[in-house]
C-alpha cells in the first residue's frame, strides 16, 4: 500500500511539474501568456489568434494558454513574471519594458513613425538593426526578448468636452498609462497626467478623478467610454505597438524548428493586426457617432501640428539620450 501511494504521489508531482510554466508534457510545450486587457478587447483577439496559429503550425507541439484581464498580474507584475519565469509570455506597450531595459520604451515615443508599416518594421528584430541590438541586450540582462508586435493602429484622445489645441487641456486631468512615457506625452499636450490602470478608467471617469483619456478607438469602444465621454479627438499621437515578449529560458525550451514556426505565427498575426486596425477605425467612428459621441478631426479645426510640436518639445526635454536612436529609426 505504501509503495502504491509513493507511485501515485510521484506521478502527481511529475504531472504538476509538466503543467507548470514553460515545461513540456511529452512532446507538448505549454506556455502561459498574460495580458491586462478585457476579453472583449482587440488585444485578446490578437493573442488568441496568435495562439491558434501557433498550435496549427506546430501541429500541437506548442500550446499557448491565454490569461487576459490581468489574471497573471497588472503590468509591473506581468513583466516581473516573464523576467523571472513564473509567466512564459505576454504583451503590453514598449514603455512597460523600461522596467527591464532602459532604452526599450523609445519604440513607443509619440510622433515617431510615419505610418503603421514603418512602425512594425522598426520594431521587428529581423528587420530593424536597432531593435535587434536592444533585444539581445534585454535577453542577456533580463532573460526575456521581444519576438514580434501587434498594432491597434494609432491612439487618440477622448474627453467630456471638445479639444482643438493644447490650450484646451490646460488644468485638465487626463488619464495616462502609469509609465513615464505617458507623463511626458500628456504634459506636452498641456494636460495634468493622472496615472490610472486601464481596468479603473471607467470608474475614474464616473467619479471625476479624470475628465479624459487616450487609447485606440477599439479599446475605447470595448470599455464603453461612450457612456462617460462626449468627444473623441483624432490626434493620432502615438502608434499603439504591443510587443510580444517571452522568457528566454521558456523560448529556448522550444526546439529550433518550432521556434521558427512560432515566429512565423507572430509575423502572420502582426500582419493581421495591421489590416484589422486599418479596417476597424472607420467602423468604430461610425459606432461612436451612433452613440452620440462627437468626433473631431483636422477638418473640424483640430490643430494636430500644435500637439505634435508641443509633445516633441517635451520628449526632447525628458529623453535627450534618445535623440540618435530616433534619427536612426526615422531613416529606416
Amino acid at each position: 500500500m505504501k509503495r502504491f501511494l509513493v507511485v501515485v504521489l510521484a506521478a502527481g508531482l511529475i504531472a504538476a511539474l509538466a503543467a507548470g510554466s514553460g515545461l513540456s508534457a511529452g512532446n507538448v510545450i505549454k506556455l502561459k501568456y498574460g495580458h491586462v486587457e478585457r476579453i472583449e478587447d482587440p488585444q485578446n483577439l490578437f493573442a488568441e489568434r496568435f495562439a491558434e496559429r501557433t498550435k496549427e503550425l506546430t501541429e500541437g507541439r506548442v500550446i499557448i494558454e491565454i490569461y487576459p484581464n490581468a489574471q497573471l498580474g497588472q503590468v509591473a507584475e506581468l513583466i516581473d513574471g516573464v523576467q523571472f519565469g513564473s509567466v512564459d509570455m505576454g504583451h503590453h506597450v514598449f514603455a512597460s519594458l523600461g522596467q527591464v531595459h532602459k532604452d526599450m520604451p523609445l519604440f513607443g515615443l509619440p510622433y515617431l513613425f510615419r505610418d503603421a508599416v514603418h512602425g512594425l518594421k522598426a520594431t521587428n528584430p529581423e528587420a530593424s538593426p536597432l531593435m535587434a541590438k536592444l533585444n539581445e541586450e534585454m535577453a542577456r540582462q533580463a532573460s526575456m526578448r521581444v519576438i514580434g508586435c501587434y498594432t491597434r493602429g494609432f491612439r487618440h484622445l477622448s474627453a467630456n468636452f471638445p479639444v482643438y489645441s493644447p490650450d484646451d487641456l490646460k488644468g485638465k486631468k487626463i488619464r495616462g498609462v502609469p509609465l513615464p512615457m505617458w507623463t511626458t506625452l500628456l504634459k506636452g499636450m498641456g494636460a495634468i497626467p493622472i496615472p490610472v490602470a486601464i481596468s479603473e478608467v471607467p470608474t475614474a471617469l464616473i467619479t471625476g478623478l479624470i475628465v479624459g483619456q487616450e487609447n485606440p478607438l477599439g479599446t475605447m469602444w470595448a470599455a464603453k467610454l461612450y457612456e462617460t465621454q462626449s468627444h473623441i479627438m483624432l490626434t493620432g499621437h502615438m502608434m499603439d505597438l504591443l510587443p510580444v515578449f517571452v522568457n528566454e529560458a521558456a523560448w529556448n525550451k522550444i526546439p529550433e524548428g518550432d521556434r521558427a514556426l512560432v515566429s512565423q505565427a507572430i509575423k502572420e498575426t502582426s500582419d493581421y493586426t495591421l489590416a484589422w486596425s486599418e479596417e476597424q477605425d472607420g467602423e468604430y467612428m461610425r459606432l461612436f457617432k451612433e452613440k452620440g459621441v462627437t468626433i473631431i478631426g483636422e477638418q473640424d479645426g483640430l490643430n494636430n501640428e500644435a500637439f505634435k510640436e508641443a509633445v516633441l518639445k517635451q520628449v526632447r526635454e525628458d529623453f535627450p539620450e534618445w535623440a540618435g536612436y530616433v534619427d536612426e529609426l526615422q531613416k529606416l
